[in-house]
Parts: C-alpha cells; structure tokens; sequence
C-alpha cells in the first residue's frame, strides 16, 4: 500500500516504524510489551504482559475481571479466541423479575447482578499455552512491579476516573481499591494495587489456574454471596475460551476479519458490504457524500446487528446470511444520497475497553481486546486480589428473544478486535475500542485508508463520527463545520461533542511494511488516549 504520509489532520503524533512494536494506549503498557520481546518473547508473550498491565494502568476500562478477544497471525494462519465469560448457573429471566420486578427488561447496568464470568484471565492463559515462548510467570513480571510500586494518574484516565466516582463510589469494593483517598486520584498522583499484585503473583504462579480453580476463584464466590449475587467458583471453573473461526469479507482487495457473533463484529463487515457498492474514491475523503454514505451503512449493520445477534446457539439467522452479498447489494439500495433515515432491521433469512496490538519480526502478529464493559465494569471489586469484575450481565435481555439470559449463556458483546489480510497474507492487526463505536471505527478508519490512501496515522487521528439511534449521530468538534452543516442539511441530528475517550473510541494499528525481519511495520497510537505506539 502505498500511503500518503502527510497528515491533514490536528495530531502530536507520527507513525512509528518498527521490526518489533506494541501499539496500546498507555505507555507503561507499551513498554511491557517491548520489554518482553526483548527478553526473547514473542508477539503473543509481548501481547499477554501489556494486556495484565493495562488492567492495572487503565482500570476504567478493564481489569482482571474483564473479558476478551483475540485474532492472531501466527506466521501462516489466523486464529480466532473468543474469551467472553457465561452467566451463572442460576440466571433465568425469572431469577431478575423476582429481584427486580416484572417490569425489568434487562440485568441490572451496575452491581453484582450484572457480573458474568471473567474471560480475561482464561485467554492470557489459552494464548500463552498454545502460542507463547517464555514461561507464563515471566509475563506476569512487569505488571506485578507496577502493582506493587504504583505509576503517576495520567491525565485522560484521570478524567473518566474522576467522572465514574459518584456513580460507582458506593458499589461493594470500588472505593477501597479506586478512592485511595477517599476521592479520585488526582493527575501526576501515585496510585498502588496492591491487593491486585496478590492476584497477579498467584496467577502467575499457578499459570491463571488459582483464578478459575483456586484461591480467587473462591474469594469471587464468596464476594459475590456476600453482595446477593449468584456467581459461584463452580461457574468459573465450568468455563473456557473458545478458538473460534473468524468470520471475513473482501473490501477494496483486501479481506477484513472479526470475531464471529456473540460479538459486534459482524457491524463492521456489514457495513463495509454496503459502503462497497458506492464508488467512495470519486468522493472527497471528508466531504458530505463520503461521510453519509459510511452513516447510512453503519445504521443499516446495526438495524440487523441489534436484531439478530446473540450466542450462537440462539440465533434465528446465520452470519453468511447476514452477510450475503444479494442482500447487502438490497440493503444498499436503502440509502438515499439527499436524506438520513431511520432504518429497520431486513430479512436475511433469504440467502469503558482497551485494545493493543503487538508484531514481531518472526511475522506474528496479535490483535486483542479486553474489557470491563462501561466505565469499571460492574463497580464491584473483590477486595482480598482486586478483582474489579465487569458488568457484561447487562447485555442480556429478559425478555423473548435471540439475546434472552439463560443458564451459561454468552451476552451480546459490543468488544472486538479486527485484522486484515490480502491475498491470504497478513497486513494489518487493528482494533478501535469504545462500546458500540468499535465497528464504526474499523469501518471508518479502513475506508481512509483503503479508499483513500491516508497512512495508519492520519486515519486514526481524522475526526469521527458516531451513530446512536434513529437519525442521532455525534461528531467531533474537530470535524470540518461545512461538513457537518451539510450532513445537518441532509436529516442528520447532530450533536458536536469533545470527548476524548469515549465517544469516538480510540484506535491502536500495526500494518505490516514488509518482510517483518527486514523492513518491519508501520505502527499508529489513537491521540484520544494516553497511548503509545513504541518499537524497536
């Protein structure tokens, strides 16, 4: 690919090239990784070690109690993880409506019912078996020292740390692992966990089995019975990650690959499916046309994203069905070039998350998400390891349907990581985390740089929009004031917002440049965080 290195767009940063790189959004994290692969590890390793310190320097968003995904290039093949966590054995629909009244359509957002079982943990586990090269214990070493020795607030995690207080200050164990001080720590503040170094050590000498099996399995069932919850040690032990298949579509000769439904991946091709049918290069990269076609396509995926998916086991459709390309082409012809609409699910029947990546000059390359789902996930940390658990529950519906809670069941996951390919080759590992922005962001970011040519950098650093509902979308302020007059033009309801973290999600890139051992990758870090994209 040949890219345009200028960047048009407002940014501190530049691409960094590399044959060896992690690409996070917070350095310390970052820095884990590299410090790994420098110890003879590879990109899976590197990938473990910066995933256990993210849940430490970036709690809003993930935490040993989190969930995960992985897409992974092992240097012939990809491979799919899918780590998301099962409810208890005891969640029926009855189970809430008893709790919490008939008129309950969903598991609680915050508190110990909404926690389901934590995958993270279980994919550190999974990948190191399979695919690491050092002993697991050696990954666990950075994250431990942070731990116990504590790192400086940074500043954008400082922000949604301070705003998440009030609402989860009074869930069972969040202030005394998140208020150190009684309050939020303050930017350039030393923070410690010291209660998640105990997890981490005992992890770490058990290669996760204390987690799933052992001393924290029993210290979360007892946290949870304490707090009225249903969550057993029996629940975590009965669990295990899943290597999945990952699911693909061809766009622009390249091949975009996701995580097959229970998650949201599946948006992102969808959507791609539909933008395929304009001629998007005869449009101006930020023009209106440009941007309400990828609107539109992103309203029509998620139409039939929020109708259908769910555990696969439970739904009424297929993903090649949804994927279809007759289908697609039909959904495409919905769009209107002078209008926003509100759009329904079809009938395919006829046919708070952080995200890393990290490559190695042996040519592996790991794409990984985990998550706690909203800011802090549940709110509920186990005080004795700090297992800050999150709130994946809510995902769930109580009400008849593909996404109905059940018994060991899987929610409707909104986190996943994506990867691209071309000609069966690998070219870029890449994730945009943020809730329901996630697809959004891969679909917006791979049309800058598939159509039109902008480098890993400057796509991730373009403004963005985000569709909610109906014919709401936000748009970052950074984003040109004609273009957004002329989408307000077209129907579209606006909201302009300065959000650096959430509202726009925040992206990590690692596209390959070439032979990894000789010429190596291109590697870009979102400006929406604290992050870092470091090589060597």
């Amino acid at each position: 690919m040949n890219f345009d290195f200028a960047n048009p767009y407002t940014s501190t940063r530049l691409p960094v090239f590399a044959r060896n790189v992690v690409s996070t959004s917070h350095p310390l994290a970052s820095q884990a990784g590299l410090r790994i692969l420098q110890q003879g590890g590879n990109a899976v390793d590197a990938a473990i070690a910066t995933a256990a310190v993210m849940t430490l320097v970036e709690p809003v968003s993930n935490g040993l109690g989190s969930d995960a995904f992985c897409i992974l290039w092992d240097g012939k093949k990809l491979h799919g993880l899918n780590a998301s966590g099962c409810s208890a054995q005891a969640w029926t629909p009855e189970y809430f409506k008893k709790k919490y009244g008939d008129d309950a359509a969903a598991p609680p957002q915050r508190g110990i019912d909404s926690v389901t079982v934590p995958g993270a943990v279980g994919a550190w586990m999974t990948l190191s078996e399979r695919f690491g090269k050092l002993p697991f214990a050696d990954l666990m070493a950075p994250a431990i020292e942070v731990a116990e020795r504590g790192y400086l607030m940074p500043v954008v995690v400082q922000e949604k740390w301070a705003a998440a207080t009030p609402l989860l200050q009074s869930q069972p164990g969040f202030a005394q692992a998140f208020l150190p001080w009684g309050r939020a720590p303050k930017v350039g503040e030393l923070f410690k966990f010291p209660s998640a170094a105990r997890a981490l050590k005992a992890i770490a000498q058990t290669r996760g089995e204390a987690f799933y099996r052992g001393e924290i399995a029993q210290a979360i069932e007892k946290f949870s019975n304490a707090n009225g919850g249903a969550l057993k040690a029996s629940d975590l032990a009965n669990w295990k990650p899943e290597w999945v298949e990952p699911i693909s579509r061809d766009y622009r000769g390249h091949t975009l690959h996701e995580i097959p439904p229970n998650g949201q991946g599946i948006a992102a091709l969808i959507a791609l499916g539909i933008v395929e049918k304009f001629d998007m290069a005869s449009m101006p990269v930020d023009s209106v046309a440009s941007q309400h076609v990828q609107i539109e396509a992103m309203k029509l995926a998620f139409a039939d994203v929020y109708r259908y998916v769910s555990d696969p086991s439970s739904m009424e459709v297929t993903p090649a069905q949804m994927l279809d390309d007759a289908y697609l082409a039909s959904r495409a012809k919905l769009i209107d070039m002078k209008k926003a609409q509100d759009f329904k699910a079809g009938n395919p029947v006829k046919g708070g998350t952080i995200y890393l990546t990290a490559a190695d000059e042996s040519g592996m390359m790991v794409s990984f998400i985990q998550s706690n789902f909203m800011g802090f996930g549940s709110g509920c940390v186990e005080p004795e390891f700090g297992i800050s658990l999150q709130n994946r529950g809510h995902g769930f519906s109580l009400n008849a349907g593909p996404n109905q809670v059940a018994p060991g069941k899987r929610p409707f996951h909104t986190i996943i990581p994506a990867f691209l390919t071309k000609d069966g080759q690998p070219v870029m590992s890449f994730g945009v985390m943020g809730g329901n922005m996630q697809p959004q962001g891969h679909m917006q970011t791979l049309v800058r740089m598939l159509d039109y040519g902008q480098n890993p950098q400057a796509a991730c650093d373009a403004p963005r929009w985000r569709f909610n509902a109906g014919l709401e979308i936000n748009v970052e302020a950074a984003m040109n004031p004609a273009t957004v007059q002329g989408l307000g033009d077209m129907g579209h309801r606006m909201e302009v917002i300065n959000d650096s973290y959430q509202d726009f999600g925040a992206g990590q890139f690692i596209w390959r440049a070439g032979e990894p051992s000789v010429e190596g990758y291109v590697a870009a870090s979102d400006p929406r965080r604290d992050g870092q994209a470091a090589g060597y």
